[in-house]
């Protein structure tokens, strides 16, 4: 066998590095496969594009020029904005709305704290029964739970209004509250307080001092949810409120002859405050993991 003959037979034993891929080449992809590939993409933004479109038909009509009626473009202006209160009982219906999210969220983070870190730290009898009427007031619909609240303020003679409101709102709120601190809970390892209490640490003490501060943005978490579910609730507000006015049902009772624009104004203020916090949030989170990483 002569050199070239082995040098050619070694030449084909190694194998060879296919071609570069080239821009040609990636658009010779099989026409199904680059529909495939534009499927998800397409159906994400429509989706996107759904849920913003009722937000963007909000804030542009607060800036309407609307007379009596707020259904046609009439005209920019931004005297909605500089006087959002324009509209008649519109700020008295929002500051129910606030007083009720705020207070129910108040009442429900502390209850659904306590519930949550009970269900997962202690053994009771009746545990497994909690667990499972925990999630009752979240599988049931607003229009039974709202009805069978009326039926039981009306029994005994409760007046609907402020108080009936707040306990409603607590009553779906507290279930919320407890799955997202119950999370919480679970992933925290009870090492941590056993060693506070090596350290003679008090049950009080180790609570306030190691579990409060780890179970924090969970709480926060829950409470924000709380008050977003709570502000924003019409079906159960409606009936169990009487003659008392929350933001949502003034919206609904003006829709038929058109929402003022101050309650768009409001609205807009509420989802531009609440992206806010989400990027803040976000930020925060981000900074952290950053500064722990680089250490």
């Amino acid at each position: 066998m002569t050199a070239t003959s082995t040098a050619s037979a070694t030449t084909s034993l190694v194998p060879r590095e296919p071609p570069p891929t080239t821009t040609r080449d990636v658009h010779r992809k099989p026409l199904r496969r680059r529909i495939g590939d534009s499927i998800v993409p397409t159906f994400a933004a429509l989706g996107i594009l759904f849920l913003l479109v009722p937000v963007a038909y909000t804030v542009v009509f607060s800036f309407n020029s609307a007379g009596k009626t707020n259904l046609v473009w009439r005209g920019f202006t931004l005297d909605n904005w500089r006087n959002p209160c324009g509209a008649p009982q519109v700020c008295q219906a929002f500051g129910h709305s606030l007083q009720v999210g705020l207070l129910s969220t108040l009442i429900a983070t502390v209850l659904g704290t306590l519930v949550a870190i009970a269900l997962v730290r202690f053994q009771f009898r009746g545990r497994s029964a909690a667990n499972l009427l925990i999630f009752l007031p979240m599988s049931t619909p607003e229009v039974v739970l709202g009805a069978a609240l009326l039926a039981q303020f009306l029994s005994v003679r409760v007046p609907l209004g402020f108080s009936t409101v707040v306990a409603s709102h607590v009553l779906f709120c507290i279930s919320f509250v407890v799955v997202t601190v119950k999370a919480r809970v679970s992933s925290l390892d009870p090492a941590l307080e056993e060693a506070a209490a090596d350290l003679y640490a008090s049950p009080l003490q180790a609570f306030w001092r190691v579990t409060f501060p780890l179970l924090l943005p969970g709480i926060a978490a829950a409470a924000l949810l709380a008050f977003s579910l709570s502000f924003d609730d019409f079906i159960v507000t409606n009936f169990t409120s009487g003659s008392y006015e929350t933001f949502p049902k003034f919206v609904y009772i003006s829709a038929t002859r058109g929402i003022p624009p101050q309650a768009n104004v409001i609205s807009s203020f509420m989802f531009v405050l609440a992206l806010a916090i989400v990027v803040i949030v976000q930020l925060v989170g981000y900074a952290r993991g950053k500064r722990l990483r680089s250490r």
